[in-house]
């Protein structure tokens, strides 16, 4: 029984998980794209944020996957009368929550594992490529056989061909600073990032610096000549999302004690709700193919909107930090209680409770 339990539930997380991921990363993937058009991430950039966004996906929705396949695979037995058969054979209540605990335990510090160090670190990554991105957007704007303006019309470029190794041949550049106009030819040139910051070196060329009417011009060769390219004002962020767990543990501040509340639900909602997918997944034989997915839908959707509301009204200073937290848990155990009091009577769950205080 348990290893039969264990194949289906593993098998249909991952269905279910990978149906959830591919919905949610296939709506992102059209907004990555659009930023892409716009010109303000690189194609070489889409993939790498793509792969984040399914790590990031996968994260977030592990826990209404299990909840789901709990429901699913359960609710399959007792249609299949598979349950009477083992009903009669002894194997009861306790028996379908140990299955059901043998093959979520190792799901658990997986989830955990990801929402509390792999899920930050790719938020952080994200928001990383993409202010990079946006650092770079004017040199990307360089294109081969027309004017390109960098820093606000102060450069302008020209570029007769740009080659697949990203190197710019035949180069003219009108650079004004400093009130001076100077014009620089390359035979070639590229991009580089020289201590964190961004240049064109030239290579190969001429420059030319002066003002039209003047006589104090500067003529001068080089093998190499670098331009610094001044980077946007634009201060990075790390968004909350990509804050360290560890830093979370030490803070104070009821916004991030909020998200660290949040990351930590991750397995404490995979363990609630798979005790209370048990009870919920009974159904009769004849009931329909998807048997209680609709209420499921409901409760894990209240469930979630009332841990938002909670960590809401938290970070308000409406309810205290503990809370904030434990409060939708106390719910759910209480939901869970009277799930079992419905199905198996008080006598039961009280016996129960006695054996495992006794």
């Amino acid at each position: 029984m348990d290893r039969m339990m264990m194949s289906d539930l593993l098998k249909t997380i991952f269905s279910v998980l990978l149906v959830l991921v591919v919905i949610i990363v296939s709506r992102n993937f059209i907004k990555i794209l659009k930023m892409a058009v716009d010109g303000l991430i690189s194609t070489e950039a889409i993939l790498s944020i793509l792969g984040l966004k399914i790590v990031l996906a996968s994260a977030a929705f592990i826990v209404p996957a299990v909840f789901v396949s709990v429901l699913m695979v359960l609710g399959r037995m007792y249609r299949d009368q598979e349950m009477s058969a083992l009903s009669s054979a002894g194997a009861g209540v306790g028996r379908l929550y140990i299955a059901v605990f043998k093959t979520i335990i190792p799901v658990v510090f997986a989830a955990a594992w990801m929402a509390l160090y792999v899920s930050p670190w790719a938020a952080s990554k994200v928001e990383r490529i993409i202010f990079e991105e946006k650092q770079n957007i004017g040199v990307r704007a360089i294109a081969e056989g027309k004017f390109s303006e960098y820093n606000k019309g102060n450069l302008i470029f020209y570029v007769e061909k740009i080659t697949t190794d990203n190197v710019m041949h035949d180069v003219f550049v009108q650079d004004k600073r400093e009130n001076k106009v100077g014009i620089v030819t390359a035979e070639k040139a590229e991009v580089r990032t020289i201590n964190n910051d961004l240049y064109i070196v030239f290579i190969n060329g001429e420059r030319v610096q002066g003002n039209a009417g003047e006589v104090d011009f500067v003529l001068e060769t080089f093998a190499e000549y670098a331009m610094r390219l001044d980077s946007s004002t634009e201060i990075q962020e790390n968004p909350i999302t990509g804050i360290d767990t560890t830093k979370l543990l030490q803070t104070q501040d009821l916004k991030e004690l909020s998200e660290l509340h949040h990351r930590l639900s991750v397995p404490f909602s995979i363990i609630v709700l798979a005790i209370m997918a048990v009870p919920l997944a009974q159904v009769s034989p004849r009931s329909g193919v998807y048997g209680n997915l609709a209420a499921a839908f409901l409760i894990y959707f209240s469930f979630a909107n009332f841990e938002k509301v909670s960590g809401s009204w938290m970070v308000n200073g409406e309810i205290p930090v503990w809370l904030g937290f434990w409060g939708v848990y106390f719910l759910a155990v209480l939901f869970i209680v009277i799930l079992l009091v419905r199905l198996y009577g008080l006598a039961w769950v009280i016996l129960q409770l006695k054996g495992k205080l006794v």
